[in-house]
C-alpha cells in the first residue's frame, strides 16, 4: 500500500494524462480502492488476506473494480471526464500497490494470483501505527518521496492558479460549480481544495515519518523487501514463478477478451450517450 503517493501521482497524472479528465473523478478513482474498506482491514484475522487477497476485498485492487466503477459513473452521470478519472485513478493505485509483498490480483476473477515486485513488506497485521513505522522505516517511505519529487520537478505546474483556471475547472465546471454553490467558496478557495490533496500527501509522509523514527523508533531499513525486523513477508501466493507468469498472462488474456466484449456490449452505447465538459469560456460563469 501507499500513504500519500496515491495524492501525489493525481496532478502528474492530469498533467501528462493527454485527456480532458476530471481532477476530481480522479482524486475518488485513486482513493476507491481503500476508501471503504482500509478501516476494516487492521481488525480482521489476517489482514493481508483480506486487504488484498480472495475471499476478502483484494478485488477492490483489481482492474476490473476500476471498469465497473466508470461504467455506473458513465450511466449515472453521462459524464466522460468523470468516468475516465475514476478508472485511470483506480488503475494508477492498482499498479501503485504491486509494489509490496501482498501484491494485488490485477486480472481478478479471471486470475486470482497476486502480482507484486516486493519493493517492500505489507505490513496492516501490525496495526496501523504499526503498519505506518515499518512503511516508514522502508522504501515504501522513499517510493512517496520520489513521487514528491516528481511532482515538485515535473508538475509543480499544476499546483499554479493559472493551471487551475484554464485546465483543472473546464475539465469539470459542473462538479466545481456545485461546491462552489454549497460551500459558498471562491475561486481561491476552491483552488485551496484542489491543492490540499498534495498538503494532506505531505503531511502524511512528514507527520508518520517523524513517528517512526522518535514515536515507534523503528530502524530505518530502505532496502529491497525490508524492513527486516518485521517476521512476516504477507506474500499470499504459495506459486513458483513460472506459475505465477502462467497465472497472470491467463488471467490478463481473459480480462482483455472480457473488457472487449462489454466494451461492445454496454461501454460504446454508454460512451456515446455521454457528454463532454462545456467550453471554457462557459465553465467560467459560476464565479
Amino acid at each position: 500500500m501507499s500513504w500519500a503517493a496515491h495524492e501525489f501521482e493525481n496532478y502528474f497524472i492530469q498533467k501528462h494524462a493527454g485527456i480532458k479528465i476530471s481532477f476530481l473523478g480522479l482524486a475518488i478513482g485513486t482513493l476507491s480502492p481503500d476508501l471503504f474498506t482500509k478501516s476494516l482491514v487492521y481488525n480482521s484475522d489476517d489482514p493481508a488476506m483480506f486487504h488484498r487477497g480472495w475471499p476478502g476485498v483484494g478485488f477492490s485492487h483489481s482492474l476490473i473494480f476500476g471498469v465497473a466503477l466508470a461504467l455506473l459513473v458513465l450511466w449515472a452521470t453521462r459524464s466522460r471526464s468523470w468516468s475516465l478519472g475514476i478508472l485511470i485513478g483506480q488503475w494508477a493505485h492498482v499498479f501503485t500497490d504491486v509494489a509490496d509483498t501482498a501484491g494485488v490480483m490485477p486480472f481478478f476473477p479471471f486470475s486470482t494470483e497476486p502480482v507484486t515486485i516486493s519493493m517492500w513488506r505489507h505490513a496492516a497485521s501490525e496495526g496501523r501505527y504499526g503498519d505506518a513505522a515499518a512503511y516508514y522505516s522502508s522504501l515504501g517511505g522513499m517510493w512517496d518521496l520520489f513521487w514528491l519529487v516528481v511532482l515538485v520537478l515535473v508538475a509543480r505546474r499544476t499546483l499554479s492558479a493559472e493551471y487551475f483556471r484554464t485546465t483543472i475547472l473546464p475539465a469539470d465546471p459542473g462538479a466545481w460549480a456545485w461546491l462552489h454553490r454549497r460551500t459558498g467558496l471562491g475561486e481561491r478557495g476552491l483552488l485551496t481544495l484542489y491543492r490540499g490533496l498534495c498538503f494532506y500527501g505531505a503531511g502524511r509522509m512528514v507527520s508518520w515519518f517523524i513517528y517512526a523514527r522518535f514515536g515507534a523508533r523503528t530502524p530505518f531499513q530502505p532496502l529491497w523487501n525490508g524492513p527486516s525486523y518485521l517476521s512476516s513477508y504477507n506474500d499470499l501466493s504459495d506459486a513458483g514463478p513460472l506459475e505465477v507468469v502462467w497465472r497472470t498472462t491467463l488471467g490478463g488474456v481473459l480480462f482483455a477478451g472480457f473488457l472487449w466484449l462489454v466494451w461492445r456490449l454496454v461501454g460504446s452505447r454508454l460512451w456515446l450517450r455521454g457528454i463532454d465538459p462545456p467550453s471554457v469560456e462557459r465553465s467560467r460563469t459560476f464565479f
